[in-house]
């Protein structure tokens, strides 16, 4: 059915003359009577009949016209829930317990009244497609992995350097150091079963293997941090990395230590996602809010990979 002709029919309906209803819609009195007409055939009943005073509506018109106002009232509410700015941000963050997620909390925060759906996508490939697919409006991921751009139509800002630390348990011959160097690290086996193939975290831990002589074990399934804090608790060899401000907590027995790394400090360069052409007004507070809360580091001392997103300013 065509809403254009029901919304005809209405204003016609309550001005009671085809010329008023034309004037409130701006358009001629010749194109109510058209699409009023095509509105009739359409549903084989007369909707209107001509008096001296305007129009009057039929028996079949009384019955049709609150049915059409609801129809218009449906439509309404269908265009405002996918109407810019109506609907919540939907934001990728990766983990629960990640950087990215903190930075959403951060901005929750200080926009309480923008509301937000947070997500949780695996790999760069599924979020890319998802942002262009206008599944969700943005990502935080580390780009640009060798041999993997991004489209044309996503754009990517760096907005946060992580700096790595070392987790051990107690009994680590690194356990009690205030901080180590990367090349104290060399010999020393470094668990991460999370590390997933073919994601933008394999290829950085991939980079920094190569970079350093640093030894990183992937081996054993993944059980979540739970179990693998447990095992690096027990296990006196062993150690993990853990992003500074990942946010863990643990059993007070278990006796772990977060040990920042120097000289240099590996850092995991987190960058923003989203469509160029994506218009939700809260997508511009969210780049906002970063560049205010995550200045630009300097970096000196620290390492990432040839191949992260330089630091630029984000757009307006």
């Amino acid at each position: 059915m065509d809403l254009e002709a029901v919304r005809t029919f209405v204003a016609a309906a309550d001005a009671g003359r085809f010329q008023e209803a034309a004037a409130e819609l701006a358009v001629t009195q010749q194109a109510v009577s058209k699409r009023i007409a095509a509105l009739e055939r359409s549903l084989g009943v007369r909707l209107f009949t001509r008096t001296a005073r305007g129009s009057e509506l039929t028996i079949d018109g009384q019955a049709f016209l609150p049915h059409a106002r609801e129809l218009l009232r449906v439509a309404e509410r269908a265009a405002a829930s996918v109407r810019s700015g109506r609907r919540p941000l939907r934001v990728d963050v990766i983990a629960s317990r990640g950087a990215a997620a903190g930075l959403m909390r951060g901005f929750h925060r200080a926009h309480p009244e923008i509301e937000l759906d947070v997500v949780m996508l695996l790999d760069i490939e599924t979020a890319v497609s998802a942002i262009r697919s206008g599944t969700i409006d943005a990502s935080f991921r580390a780009v640009a992995a060798p041999g993997r751009p991004l489209p044309e139509d996503i754009e990517s800002v760096r907005v946060l350097d992580e700096p790595l630390q070392l987790l051990t348990g107690p009994a680590h011959a690194l356990a009690n150091a205030r901080s180590v160097t990367v090349a104290q690290l060399v010999g020393h086996r470094i668990w991460m079963p999370g590390i997933v193939p073919g994601t933008e975290w394999a290829a950085y831990y991939d980079d920094l293997v190569a970079e350093f002589g640093l030894t990183i074990e992937a081996t054993g399934p993944n059980f979540g941090s739970d179990a693998l804090l447990d095992t690096v608790a027990d296990t006196p060899a062993l150690a993990t990395f853990m992003g500074e401000h990942t946010r863990l907590v643990w059993p007070a027995g278990h006796g772990l230590r977060r040990i920042p790394v120097t000289d240099p400090t590996p850092v995991y360069p987190h960058s923003l996602l989203w469509h160029r052409h994506n218009p939700h007004p809260a997508l511009t507070t969210l780049r906002t809010h970063l560049t205010t809360t995550t200045p630009v580091p300097g970096t000196a001392g620290t390492w990432t990979p040839p191949w992260a997103t330089p630091w630029r300013s984000l757009p307006a």
